[in-house]
């Protein structure tokens, strides 16, 4: 019936290409590379910087204005690792998106996508996605899921003339429908088009830091109208040095750098995991991974490898049945066979004389068999024995489970097996044994997570027995299997056991989705891994989903994230991402902002006592890079295992608050006690700033000092250059006259260098002070595993 059907003619493709009617989709990575440019570049950070930058220029203190190189570096990384990604993104896009297939001249063709034209007849068969809305025109046994659309659960049977809209996927049987509604008409054209783009969207990590700039940006107006309203009062001051101090004052106020490798630090995340294959169709995805607390893994295609052979067939009819016959019928009838009637394929080849075919019932996940009712032959069904067989027989086959394999039971039947009733009475024919092949990767994977104390959830529609077999010859568990036919009706007993147990049998789709949904309640954030039209819905509602590149189209459709090679290992490597990202930025941010509050205090203060301002932009420019800006760089991009846990902005806080308020109040006392208050001589203004500046240094410097915790030997030598560049530059009289420093007065130096050898130690103990406040356990050293090395 299918195979009539000859669609489109190419002259008729041509036709509807040349009228513009193509299914074309918004751009897979988001914004084109004009609109990341003006992103990256026209951002506000880089409107207050350059318009400081003017007011210096205007000065004629050109050297002072190098703080300006920062909206080059600013606009040019972030456009460098945007478009990196948006590469990496169409890539990989292009292998991991759907690709029907559609009928022209009388012939199959696999396309893609974007080349589908109005009345293009499509071809679907289980687990393919519906890519635009249509019509039905040929259906045999066809049942389509459109829970994503209507987010009822039940499938829906499909006949000719039915409608079916983009966005939902098959469950079961074929069919061939007409492209009616194309690009952006279709009802759910976003859902596939939104799957691989590059963006920027909601998640804690960004919410938090925005919160954190708000009240920022709230400080800021009425402390730079105080700066700007004193250093313009100042008695005796030029213009041109009032502008320059109030630049310095309101230059480090500004967390320049923050948004920025927060934004870097994912991209480059998206590029490092697209080199292993992995395809991250929304970018706070990367966040996901390191919060990820249990890994919810299927059995089939993830654990073992898709193949399966058959091992024996066992004859329960004492040569009665032409076993080999039926079952060479059964292949030969089947135009959508799985997995497992692949195997039985592989083991006996379809018949060549076919049987006439009155009825067909396509398996599903639900009802867990199949079977063709033929004229005259009888009605043969076959499926999972614990649902088909008596109790004996159950016995029997998970007798056979225990040991890894999959059993099968074939059966006659006295009931066609399109009848509501069906399967109705059987008679017990065969046991097909399948051995099953496991990823070799699998056992060190699953090693990977427990020592990474991330939880190991097993999740089969496979016989419970069987599965437990399989999962602990991978170490998954010691815990018997629960068979999820026995499991207690959804709510607080269902959610216990889930989450008490490991490995799970006889799962439904409806049940998968229930256990995310349950582990969710107990507090994990979850991750679930599927390829089958089965795994869709669990995917959909997990906090993060993984798919298998070689999986249905709609488990690649609603997951966050594609293994486009299948390559179960690569999950360690994925997680190790989220973390190194989410990890860094907590750490960047505390410089970051413990630099804004240390900037804010000392204009505040200043501007209350009516002082000039101690610094100029460009010691502020050196200070900033060489304290902030080069060690937050390097410290993003480090590798990070800390598992992510909830409450970025008061842990941030906790360290940046006080850590900020020590560096403005040594610096501020220093100050004052090396200059005084009132009019003073330029040679003592100079002297004061730059006693002031040291001890600014010495206590900012050991701020970095403690967030780079817990150290590895490049943290040390990180810190160790920072101290080693100040003392180069205070001590060469060449970058003392470049900077405006003097440090000619012993007894100013001196009480900067105490000022800052108390700041420093005011730094320390409020590290470990905040650290026990939080019940954290600080640590001064830690190595972390190898990535390759942490199963061994």
């Amino acid at each position: 019936m299918l195979t009539d059907l000859r669609g489109l003619t190419s002259a008729e493709v041509a036709e509807r290409v040349a009228a513009g009617h193509v299914n074309t989709l918004p751009a897979r990575s988001g914004r084109t590379t004009l609109e990341i440019v003006r992103a990256n570049v026209v951002t506000r950070v880089n409107g207050i910087l350059f318009v400081l930058f003017v007011f210096v220029m205007i000065t004629g203190h050109i050297e002072q204005g190098i703080f300006g190189l920062l909206i080059i570096a600013n606009s040019s990384i972030g456009i460098i690792q945007e478009l990196r990604a948006k590469r990496t993104l169409d890539n990989l896009a292009v292998v991991g998106e759907a690709h029907p297939i559609v009928i022209r001249d009388g012939t199959h063709h696999r396309i893609t996508r974007d080349d589908v034209v109005l009345d293009d007849l499509i071809e679907v068969t289980p687990g393919d996605q519906i890519v635009v809305d249509g019509s039905v025109v040929a259906a045999d046994y066809l049942e389509v899921d459109e829970s994503l659309l209507t987010g009822e659960a039940d499938p829906v049977a499909k006949g000719p003339g039915d409608q079916v809209l983009s966005g939902a996927f098959v469950v079961a049987g074929n069919g061939v429908y007409r492209a009616e509604k194309i690009g952006a008409e279709a009802y759910a054209a976003q859902i596939t088009a939104q799957a691989a783009k590059f963006t920027l969207v909601s998640s804690e990590l960004r919410q938090g830091i925005n919160r954190i700039l708000k009240v920022v940006s709230y400080l800021l107006v009425p402390v730079a109208v105080l700066t700007i309203a004193v250093q313009f009062n100042q008695p005796d001051t030029p213009w041109r040095e009032a502008v320059l101090r109030m630049t310095a004052a309101l230059v480090p106020m500004v967390p320049e750098g923050l948004v920025l490798l927060t934004s870097m630090a994912f991209a480059l995340g998206v590029v490092r995991l697209g080199r292993r294959q992995c395809l991250v169709q929304e970018l706070p995805a990367i966040e996901g991974l390191a919060r990820v607390s249990v890994v919810c893994a299927d059995k089939t295609g993830t654990l073992t490898q898709h193949a399966m052979t058959v091992g024996e067939v066992v004859d329960l009819t004492d040569g009665e049945v032409p076993l080999r016959e039926v079952l060479s019928q059964l292949v030969a009838s089947d135009p959508s066979p799985n997995a497992s009637m692949l195997a039985i394929a592989g083991a006996i080849p379809p018949a060549a004389t076919r049987w006439k075919a009155v009825a067909r019932a396509p398996f599903t996940s639900a009802r867990k068999w199949s079977g063709i009712s033929f004229a005259g032959e009888g009605n043969w069904v076959i499926g999972a024995p614990d649902v088909l067989g008596d109790a004996a027989l159950a016995r029997r086959a998970e007798a056979i489970g225990v040991t890894g394999h999959r059993v099968l039971l074939l059966a006659s039947s006295d009931t066609r097996v399109d009848a509501p009733e069906a399967p109705g009475t059987l008679r017990p024919a065969a046991l097909i044994v399948l051995d099953q092949l496991v990823r070799p990767d699998a056992a060190e994977t699953l090693a990977f997570f427990r020592h990474q104390r991330v939880d190991i959830k097993v999740i089969s529609g496979d016989n419970a027995a069987s599965v437990g077999a399989v999962t602990r010859s991978l170490g998954v568990t010691t815990k018997a299997p629960v068979d999820a036919r026995r499991l207690p009706p959804p709510g607080d007993a269902f959610a216990d056991t889930v989450n008490d147990s490991d490995v799970f049998g006889r799962v439904t789709p409806e049940q998968k989705r229930q256990m995310v949904t349950a582990l969710q309640s107990r507090g994990h954030t979850v991750a679930m891994t599927g390829d089958g039209v089965n795994d869709v819905l669990a995917l959909k509602d997990a906090d993060l989903g993984v798919a298998m590149g070689s999986g249905a189209p709609a488990t690649r459709a609603v997951a966050q994230i594609v293994l486009l090679d299948d390559k179960f290992a690569s999950l360690p490597y994925v997680l190790a991402e989220g973390r190194r990202v989410i990890g860094n930025v907590e750490r960047v941010a505390k410089l970051f902002l413990t630099k804004t509050i240390y900037a804010v205090t000392l204009a505040l203060v200043i501007g209350l006592l009516g002082l000039p301002m101690p610094f100029l932009p460009l010691q502020m420019t050196v200070v900033g890079w060489f304290t902030i800006g080069i060690p937050a760089f390097l410290l993003s991009l480090a590798p990070n295992r800390e598992r992510a846990r909830p409450g970025f902005v008061s842990r941030t806080l906790a360290v940046a608050v006080p850590a900020g308020l020590i560096v403005a109040g040594v610096s501020i006392v220093t100050y004052l006690l090396t200059r005084g208050f009132g009019d003073v001589s330029d040679l003592v203004q100079e002297q004061a700033s730059t006693a002031t500046l040291t001890a600014l240094i010495m206590t900012a410097t050991w701020v970095l000092a403690t967030v780079a915790r817990p150290y590895l030997w490049w943290r040390v030598g990180l810190v160790a250059f920072a101290y080693s560049f100040y003392f180069t530059v205070f001590a060469t009289p060449a970058f003392r006259e470049f900077l405006s420093l003097d440090i000619s007065d012993a007894g100013s130096m001196r009480t900067g260098i105490i000022a800052g050898v108390v700041g420093m130690a005011l730094v320390e103990a409020a590290w470990w002070v905040t650290a026990a406040v939080r019940r954290e356990r600080p640590r001064l050293w830690g190595m972390p595993a190898p990535l390759e090395a942490v199963s061994h």
